[in-house]
């Protein structure tokens, strides 16, 4: 056996070792499997379900508001009833000036919750025209209901008071409103296919879900083959083992690579089936048209992230004393992988410069946006290309030296 294959055979030893031990906590497994495939779905299924809930609670509840003013005609009070709101009349308060959204003493009632919104109006009998005002208490719920459903009937009673007046006058509604109208089937004018429109979806999520789950997800097994052997007293075994240690720094990034993979591609699992059950629509939930080029870019882009992230978090944690210490600094990483990976999604594709594929994190982040929508730009591919390789050398020359520290064989008692 040669010494490179004897050295990938202990490599991979080191990493099935590394991964046996991680995973026989139940609390890991439910980490990197269960959670990942949940996420999503409970995001996509619950949140809606609940905000539903919530939406036809408020809808069926009868609001009670106050018609201030003029009283206007039988149909808005229709429109009322209809939208279960129990109204009541008054006068317009003194000293309004024109002005109907100034309180003028109702706002106690609307904060007490006396009434859930009041409406003033004002008939102007010169051009037959209205003025209204709807005050209401935008901290709560019903208030804010109530604002909605008062809304929507003035614009149902506008409408049908502006066809009245188009019809009296001897002109077509529809056509005097809109003299203007599409031709057609709208989806047919557009020229991109089902799979373009899949790809350009998925890449407002995938980068990021990779980005943010490859950081998060690499941490605590990152601390656990590190900070974690040197608090338990297993590192200096481990290291005093005839085996190189650039060797043993291979086999743990391998695992927590593992790990950390085998947790995105559970995410995106989750994520299209939760895509599928909102959407119900088989065109858009096929694969992205990737190109062959595309496709092993994609993957060149992932493993280089992996590569790089992975190793510059087991050198933070290889240097801490204790798993505590690990954690407040590895911590951080999640900021500094959020805060461009929301960044470069508002990042607009068309045009863009050339030195934005070199930025670290960000340019991944966008070399997988283009990739996903199937656009090789060979220009862009050799900057966050070479960028990216020199950032993931850099990471593991950075872990290497930090393995290679004569101090990690110490005692931390």
């Amino acid at each position: 056996m040669s010494n490179f294959a004897l050295r990938l055979r202990r490599v991979r030893t080191i990493a099935w070792k590394e991964l046996v031990d991680f995973v026989r906590d139940w609390r890991t497994l439910v980490a990197v499997i269960v959670i990942p495939l949940l996420i999503f779905p409970l995001l996509f299924f619950a949140l809606p379900k609940i905000l539903q809930m919530e939406a036809e609670e408020r809808q069926a509840n009868v609001l009670d508001i106050i018609i201030q003013g003029d009283s206007p005609d039988q149909d808005l009070f229709t429109l009322f009833d209809e939208s279960l709101l129990n109204y009541s009349s008054e006068s317009l308060p003194n000293g309004l000036d024109g002005d109907l959204s100034q309180p003028m003493g109702d706002d106690e009632r609307l904060r007490n919750m006396e009434v859930s919104a009041i409406l003033r109006l004002q008939h102007n009998q010169t051009n037959g025209t209205w003025n209204y005002a709807i005050l209401r208490d935008s901290t709560q719920e019903l208030s804010g209901e109530a604002f909605s459903r008062i809304l929507e009937d003035l614009k149902l009673w506008e409408s049908n008071l502006t066809n009245e007046t188009l019809v009296a006058n001897g002109l077509d509604p529809e056509d005097t409103l809109n003299p203007i109208r599409w031709s057609g089937d709208s989806d047919n004018a557009d020229v991109a296919s089902d799979a373009e429109q899949a790809g350009w979806a998925l890449s407002l999520f995938i980068p990021m879900i990779v980005a943010m789950w490859t950081a998060s997800s690499a941490i605590q097994p990152s601390i656990d083959m590190t900070a974690g052997e040197r608090e338990r007293g297993t590192m200096e075994a481990v290291l005093c083992l005839p085996v190189k240690r650039f060797d043993l720094l291979a086999g743990k990034w391998l695992a927590v690579a593992t790990i950390s993979g085998t947790g995105v591609i559970l995410q995106v699992v989750g994520l299209l089936f939760a895509v599928q059950f909102i959407t119900s629509s088989n065109s858009f939930l096929q694969m992205p048209a990737l190109s062959t080029s595309a496709f092993l870019l994609l993957l060149a882009a992932v493993l280089l992230f992996t590569v790089m992230v992975v190793a510059f978090e087991l050198a933070l944690a290889v240097r801490s004393r204790s798993v505590k210490e690990a954690g407040s600094v590895l911590g951080p990483m999640i900021i500094l992988i959020i805060f461009p990976a929301l960044f470069a999604q508002f990042i607009n594709l068309e045009g863009i410069e050339g030195f934005w594929f070199a930025i670290p994190v960000v340019n991944i982040l966008l070399a997988m946006r283009e990739l996903l929508t199937d656009r090789v730009i060979s220009g862009h591919v050799l900057i966050w290309f070479g960028s990216s390789l020199v950032y993931a050398l850099l990471a593991a020359w950075y872990a290497s030296k930090q393995f290679n520290r004569e101090d990690l064989v110490e005692s931390i008692s």
